[in-house]
Protein backbone atom coordinates (compact mmCIF):
# COMPACT_ATOMS: atom_id res chain seq x y z
CA UNK A 1 0.00 0.00 0.00
CA UNK A 2 1.28 3.31 -0.87
CA UNK A 3 0.97 6.12 2.01
CA UNK A 4 1.57 9.13 -0.19
CA UNK A 5 -1.34 10.20 -2.56
CA UNK A 6 -1.56 13.49 -5.07
CA UNK A 7 -5.64 12.85 -4.79
CA UNK A 8 -8.44 13.83 -1.66
CA UNK A 9 -7.71 11.44 1.00
CA UNK A 10 -11.39 8.83 1.26
CA UNK A 11 -11.25 7.93 5.07
CA UNK A 12 -13.59 4.69 4.26
CA UNK A 13 -10.64 3.20 2.62
CA UNK A 14 -8.38 3.64 5.53
CA UNK A 15 -11.24 2.22 8.41
CA UNK A 16 -11.58 -0.76 6.03
CA UNK A 17 -8.06 -1.12 6.09
CA UNK A 18 -7.79 -1.64 9.62
CA UNK A 19 -10.83 -3.25 10.46
CA UNK A 20 -10.82 -6.44 12.12
CA UNK A 21 -13.67 -8.42 14.59
CA UNK A 22 -10.44 -8.46 17.24
CA UNK A 23 -10.27 -4.32 17.05
CA UNK A 24 -12.43 -3.07 19.50
CA UNK A 25 -11.36 0.66 19.59
CA UNK A 26 -10.66 3.21 16.60
CA UNK A 27 -8.94 6.25 16.45
CA UNK A 28 -9.21 8.76 13.25
CA UNK A 29 -6.53 11.89 13.49
CA UNK A 30 -6.82 14.19 10.60
CA UNK A 31 -4.22 16.64 9.63
CA UNK A 32 -6.10 19.59 7.74
CA UNK A 33 -4.45 22.51 6.35
CA UNK A 34 -5.80 25.89 7.85
CA UNK A 35 -5.28 29.59 7.44
CA UNK A 36 -2.47 31.14 9.90
CA UNK A 37 -2.99 33.22 12.44
CA UNK A 38 -0.93 35.96 10.63
CA UNK A 39 -2.23 39.11 8.67
CA UNK A 40 -1.26 37.37 5.39
CA UNK A 41 -4.15 34.16 5.67
CA UNK A 42 -3.22 31.15 4.25
CA UNK A 43 -4.94 30.17 0.87
CA UNK A 44 -3.09 26.45 0.36
CA UNK A 45 -0.31 24.46 1.54
CA UNK A 46 1.94 22.88 -1.36
CA UNK A 47 3.57 19.65 0.09
CA UNK A 48 7.01 17.89 -1.58
CA UNK A 49 8.90 15.22 -0.83
CA UNK A 50 11.47 12.76 -1.55
CA UNK A 51 8.82 10.16 -2.38
CA UNK A 52 11.05 7.47 -1.98
CA UNK A 53 12.45 7.76 1.30
CA UNK A 54 9.20 9.11 2.60
CA UNK A 55 7.69 5.96 1.64
CA UNK A 56 10.35 3.56 3.41
CA UNK A 57 9.92 6.15 6.59
CA UNK A 58 6.16 5.78 6.99
CA UNK A 59 6.64 1.86 6.51
CA UNK A 60 8.66 1.39 9.53
CA UNK A 61 6.37 3.82 11.68
CA UNK A 62 3.52 1.39 10.76
CA UNK A 63 5.92 -1.75 11.56
CA UNK A 64 6.88 -0.27 14.80
CA UNK A 65 3.17 0.30 16.10
CA UNK A 66 2.54 -3.65 15.62
CA UNK A 67 5.44 -4.09 17.79
CA UNK A 68 4.75 -2.00 20.19
CA UNK A 69 0.59 -2.40 20.47
CA UNK A 70 0.14 -6.24 20.42
CA UNK A 71 -2.93 -6.24 17.49
CA UNK A 72 -2.96 -2.87 16.73
CA UNK A 73 -3.44 -1.81 12.90
CA UNK A 74 -2.85 1.18 11.63
CA UNK A 75 -3.42 2.89 7.94
CA UNK A 76 -1.85 6.53 7.00
CA UNK A 77 -2.12 8.37 4.34
CA UNK A 78 -0.45 11.58 3.30
CA UNK A 79 -1.24 14.20 0.44
CA UNK A 80 1.31 15.35 -1.76
CA UNK A 81 0.78 18.84 -4.32
CA UNK A 82 -1.57 21.94 -3.33
CA UNK A 83 -4.03 21.25 -0.80
CA UNK A 84 -6.22 24.12 -0.21
CA UNK A 85 -7.15 25.21 3.39
CA UNK A 86 -10.18 23.00 4.93
CA UNK A 87 -8.96 20.16 3.14
CA UNK A 88 -7.21 16.84 4.65
CA UNK A 89 -3.22 16.77 4.17
CA UNK A 90 -2.68 13.44 6.61
CA UNK A 91 -4.94 11.05 7.72
CA UNK A 92 -4.16 8.40 10.65
CA UNK A 93 -6.23 5.69 11.45
CA UNK A 94 -5.27 3.14 14.42
CA UNK A 95 -7.05 0.21 15.89
CA UNK A 96 -6.36 -1.75 18.51
CA UNK A 97 -8.33 -4.46 20.68
CA UNK A 98 -8.90 -1.27 23.55
CA UNK A 99 -9.42 1.89 22.55
CA UNK A 100 -6.40 3.04 24.66
CA UNK A 101 -3.90 1.68 22.64
CA UNK A 102 -5.90 2.89 19.42
CA UNK A 103 -5.41 6.21 20.54
CA UNK A 104 -2.07 5.70 22.20
CA UNK A 105 -0.75 4.52 17.86
CA UNK A 106 -2.74 7.04 16.59
CA UNK A 107 -0.72 9.46 18.85
CA UNK A 108 2.72 8.22 18.26
CA UNK A 109 2.18 7.69 14.91
CA UNK A 110 1.81 11.56 13.89
CA UNK A 111 4.39 12.57 16.65
CA UNK A 112 6.85 10.15 14.51
CA UNK A 113 5.46 11.33 11.41
CA UNK A 114 6.51 15.39 12.41
CA UNK A 115 9.73 13.85 13.94
CA UNK A 116 10.64 12.11 10.95
CA UNK A 117 9.22 12.05 7.93
CA UNK A 118 10.77 14.68 5.04
CA UNK A 119 7.27 16.11 4.03
CA UNK A 120 8.21 19.99 2.72
CA UNK A 121 5.26 22.73 3.28
CA UNK A 122 5.24 25.94 1.24
CA UNK A 123 2.32 27.87 2.25
CA UNK A 124 0.69 29.91 -0.41
CA UNK A 125 -0.84 32.92 1.19
CA UNK A 126 -3.55 35.65 -0.07
CA UNK A 127 -1.75 38.32 -1.14
CA UNK A 128 0.54 36.06 -3.35
CA UNK A 129 3.77 35.80 -1.07
CA UNK A 130 4.75 32.40 0.00
CA UNK A 131 6.82 30.77 2.58
CA UNK A 132 8.34 27.38 3.38
CA UNK A 133 7.68 25.76 6.75
CA UNK A 134 9.86 23.39 8.44
CA UNK A 135 7.31 19.73 9.53
CA UNK A 136 7.19 21.28 13.06
CA UNK A 137 5.18 24.25 11.74
CA UNK A 138 7.81 26.71 12.45
CA UNK A 139 8.39 29.21 9.76
CA UNK A 140 11.88 28.54 8.12
CA UNK A 141 14.66 31.23 8.37
CA UNK A 142 15.38 32.91 5.33
CA UNK A 143 18.36 34.14 4.78
CA UNK A 144 17.40 37.80 3.79
CA UNK A 145 16.05 37.27 7.75
CA UNK A 146 19.50 36.71 8.33
CA UNK A 147 21.53 39.65 10.28
CA UNK A 148 24.39 41.30 7.78
CA UNK A 149 26.58 41.76 11.06
CA UNK A 150 27.53 40.15 14.49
Amino acid sequence: MSYLTRAPIILDELLATVSSPECGGTCVFLGTVRDGPDEHGVTAIEYSAYEEMVEGELGRIVTEVGERWSGARVAVRHRLGLIPVGEASIAIVAAAPHRAHAFEACRYVIEEVKRRVAVWKKELRADGSETWVDPSGRPTVRPSDLPTHV
